[in-house]
C-alpha cells in the first residue's frame, strides 16, 4: 500500500511534521521520521539497528543533509528543527512524499528536481538512500551524513572522544564506537575531509511529553556527486560491511482492500531473528510484551497466513515459563524477562487455541497441553504476585500492593493509578477461558477433561453471581473489593470463544457499553461520567500515565466490542461500518498503522506509539473472522 502527502501537504509543517513514517527491517531495527523530514522524537532516525536481534537497539545514522547546486541555484534536500528555527528549508521546496516499503521525497526549485528514497534492507541493519537527478539540468550534489552512536531511548551530547575512530577508504568511511561499526558505503563520491559536530537538534515530541528535546550530531565528512539528469547515486550505511548496494523495484499498489492495507501493516510487527520469533508491541519504543503478543498473535499471525510463525512465538514464550507465567516483557540487551503480569499467561491459552483452530496440529496440541496443565496447577495452587484460584468460588484473585498485573498497569513511582486488585472481570473471563479451552484440547487428544470441567463450571456460575450489577445494567470491574465503574474490561470477558457472560446481562451491558463508552476509534477505558474521567491524553510524561486509562480510547478494545456484538446479535453490516473507519486511522498520525490511544473526548486525537501491534491485528481480526473480511 502507498501512502502519500501532496506539496501543499508536505510544505505545512502542522501536516507533515505528524505524519510519520516506518521502514523495519524485520529484526528489530527500523528508519523513521516524518514527511516533513524533520526529526521530531529522538527514536526518529535512518538506521536504529537493532545490535542483538530483536534489541539493543541503537540510533547509528540520525539523518543526512543534503543540498544539489545549480549554478546559483541550490535545492535543499533535508530540514533540520533547532531551538527557535528550522533549517534547512528542505519541507518548503516539497512536491511530494510517498511511503511503501521505501520511504521517497521529491524536491523541486527551478529547474532542479531531486528524488531522494530510502530503503531499509530486510533481514540487515542496513539502509539505502538514493539521490536521483529527474530534473532536466546537471547538478552538484552535496551529502553530510549526521551520525551518532546512542540507545534509541537516549539523548547524544557532544564529547571529545566520540568517535573512537574512523577509517578512511576509497569508497568507504568506518565510524567505530563501543565496538559497532557504521560503514558509510559512497561509491562514486569525492569524500571532502569536513569532520564535526552539529549542535542542539530539537525533538518537538520529546519536548511536549517534558522530557530533554535536544541531541547533538557528528558529522565524519562530506560527499559530493556530479548528477546527470536522470542519473543517480546510492549511499548505504550498515553495521558492518554491506550486503545490498541497490534498491530493489517496488511492487506495492496505490489501492487495495481494508483487509489488505491492515495485513500489510500487521507485517511491521513479526520480527524473525536467529534466537526467537516474536511480534514487537510497538513502534518506536516498545519490545516484545508477552500480553501483547497474545493479544495481536491472532490478528498479526493467524489472519496473514503465519501460522507456523505463531507456534513458533508460542513455544518460544512457553520455554521462557516460570511458576507457570509467560514473561510480561522480555527486556532490551538480552537481561532476564520480567514476569509482573496475571493476564498475558491467560491470553496465551487463547492465542494456543486460535492457533489450533487455524490450522490443526496434533504434535503443537500435545506440547501445549502440557503446558497448559502446568498453569492450571501453578494457579491452583499460588503463584507469583498473590496470583491464586480462591477455592471457594473457582475465581482467580490476584494483586500485591505497589503492582500493577492487568493491563491497565500504568505506574507513576509507588502510585499504581488502576490497581484492580482482587478479583478483576477480564481476569476472570480469561481463566474460564482458559479452563474451557483446555477441556476441548483434551476432548481433541483423547484425554479426560473433567476435572477442568467441574472447576470451569463453578467459575462461571460465580461469574454471573458476582460481577453483574443490576442497579446499573453492566458488570463489576473488580469484586473482592467491589468496583462499580464503568469499564470497558467487561466486553473483553463477553468477547472469549468460551465467554462466562449470559445473554441477557451481556445485551444490557453492551447498551451501557455503546451510550459512554464506544467512539469511532475504540472504547474509552473509563466512563465520561465517572468522577475520575480524564478527557485528554497530553502533556508531559507524569499527565500521560495519569490518563491511560482513565478515559483514554484504545483502538484494540474495538475488537472485543466488534466480537462481543457478534456473538450477541449485533448487525453485521453495521460492525462493519464501525471498523471500516479504520482506513482513516491508518494516515492519522503513523502512514499505514493504528495509534495506541486517542483522547477521550472528541475530536479523538491519536497519541502514544503512531504503530500499535495490538490495534492492527485486533481491527484485522475482527474484520475478517466477525464481519467476514472483503
Amino acid at each position: 500500500m502507498i501512502y502519500s502527502l501532496d506539496s501543499q501537504q508536505c510544505r505545512n509543517l502542522g501536516v507533515s511534521t505528524k505524519s510519520e513514517w516506518l521502514l523495519p527491517n524485520g529484526i528489530g531495527g527500523f528508519a523513521m521520521g516524518t514527511a516533513s523530514g524533520i526529526n521530531t522524537r529522538r527514536y526518529h532516525g535512518l538506521l536504529i539497528a537493532a545490535i542483538n536481534p530483536p534489541t539493543d537497539r541503537r540510533l547509528l545514522l540520525a539523518a543526512v543533509d543534503g543540498v544539489a547546486t545549480y549554478g546559483s541555484t541550490k535545492l535543499c534536500l533535508s530540514s533540520n528543527q533547532y531551538p527557535g528555527a528550522v533549517h534547512p528549508d528542505g519541507f518548503e521546496q516539497l512536491e511530494s512524499f510517498t511511503v511503501s516499503d521505501r520511504a521517497t521525497w521529491v524536491y523541486r526549485r527551478g529547474h532542479v528536481q531531486i528524488q531522494k528514497t530510502i530503503y531499509l534492507v530486510p533481514g540487515q541493519n542496513q539502509v539505502l538512500l538514493e539521490y536521483k537527478n529527474t530534473g532536466t539540468k546537471s547538478v552538484e550534489l552535496s551529502l553530510r551524513p549526521l551520525v551518532c552512536h546512542r540507545d534509541f531511548h537516549a539523548n547524544f551530547s557532544e564529547r571529545d572522544s566520540y568517535p573512537q575512530s574512523i577509517q578512511i577508504g576509497s569508497d568507504q568511511t568506518v565510524i567505530e564506537e563501543d565496538g559497532i561499526e557504521v560503514v558509510l558505503s559512497h561509491l562514486g563520491a569525492t569524500r571532502s575531509p569536513v569532520a564535526g559536530w552539529y549542535y542542539r537538534f530539537e525533538h518537538q515530541k520529546e519536548l511536549e511529553r517534558g522530557l530533554d528535546p535536544r541531541d547533538d550530531l557528528f558529522c565524519p565528512c562530506e560527499l559530493l556527486y556530479s548528477l546527470a539528469p536522470g542519473a543517480s547515486i546510492t549511499l548505504s550505511a550498515s553495521v558492518g560491511e554491506p550486503t545490498v548496494s541497490d534498491i530493489p523495484p517496488s511492487t506495492d499498489q496505490s489501492t487495495v482492500s481494508l483487509s489488505k492495507k491492515l495485513e500489510q501493516a500487521a507485517q511491521n510487527f513479526l520480527v524473525k531473528t536467529q534466537s526467537r520469533t516474536t511480534i514487537l508491541a510497538g513502534y518506536p519504543w516498545f519490545s516484545d510484551w508477552g500480553r501483547d503478543t497474545m493479544i495481536a498473535l491472532p490478528g498479526i499471525c493467524l489472519q496473514t497466513g503465519h501460522i507456523s510463525e505463531a507456534r513458533n512465538i508460542l513455544r518460544d514464550y512457553a520455554s521462557q515459563m516460570r511458576h507457570g507465567l509467560i514473561p510480561n516483557r522480555f527486556v532490551e540487551k538480552g537481561e532476564i524477562p520480567d514476569y509482573n503480569t496475571v493476564d498475558a499467561t491467560l491470553w496465551f491459552g487463547n492465542a494456543i487455541y486460535k492457533t489450533l483452530l487455524a490450522e490443526w496440529d496434533e504434535s503443537f496440541g500435545k506440547e501445549m497441553l502440557e503446558v497448559l496443565n502446568q498453569i492450571i496447577w501453578h494457579h491452583r495452587h499460588g503463584t507469583d504476585f498473590g496470583i491464586i484460584v480462591d477455592p471457594s468460588d473457582g475465581l482467580l484473585k490476584q494483586g500485591e500492593p505497589g503492582l500493577q498485573l492487568t493491563w491497565m498497569d500504568a505506574k507513576i513511582g509507588d502510585w499504581v493509578v488502576t490497581p484492580r486488585h482482587g478479583k478483576p472481570v477480564e481476569i476472570n473471563g480469561l481463566w474460564i477461558n482458559l479452563l474451557r479451552v483446555t477441556c476441548w484440547l483434551k476432548a481433541k487428544l483423547g484425554s479426560d477433561w473433567s476435572a477442568e470441567e467441574t472447576l470451569a463450571n463453578l467459575a462461571a456460575k460465580s461469574f454471573e453471581e458476582k460481577f453483574w450489577h443490576e442497579a446499573r445494567g453492566h458488570y463489576f470491574d473488580t469484586i473482592e473489593p467491589g468496583d462499580a465503574s464503568l469499564r470497558p474490561n467487561q466486553v473483553i470477558a463477553m468477547s472469549l470463544p468460551f465467554s462466562p457472560c449470559s445473554q441477557d446481562h451481556a445485551v444490557r451491558a453492551l447498551e451501557v457499553v455503546e451510550r459512554d463508552l464506544l467512539t469511532t476509534v475504540g472504547l474509552r477505558t473509563l466512563g465520561p461520567n465517572e468522577p475520575s474521567y480524564v478527557s485528554r491524553f497530553e502533556g508531559p510524561v507524569r499527565d500521560l500515565d495519569a490518563a491511560y486509562h482513565q478515559g483514554t480510547v484504545w483502538p484494540w478494545l474495538m475488537g472485543s466490542y466488534i466480537s462481543a456484538k457478534a456473538r450477541y446479535g449485533g448487525d453485521v453490516s453495521q460492525l462493519r461500518k464501525v471498523l471500516k473507519h479504520a482506513g482513516e486511522m491508518l494516515v492519522e498520525a503513523g502512514l499505514g498503522g493504528i495509534s495506541e490511544c486517542y483522547d477521550g473526548d472528541a475530536p479523538h486525537r491519536p497519541n502514544g506509539c503512531p504503530w500499535q501491534a495490538w490495534s492492527v491485528g485486533e481491527y484485522l481480526r475482527a474484520w475478517n473472522e466477525d464481519c467476514g473480511g472483503d
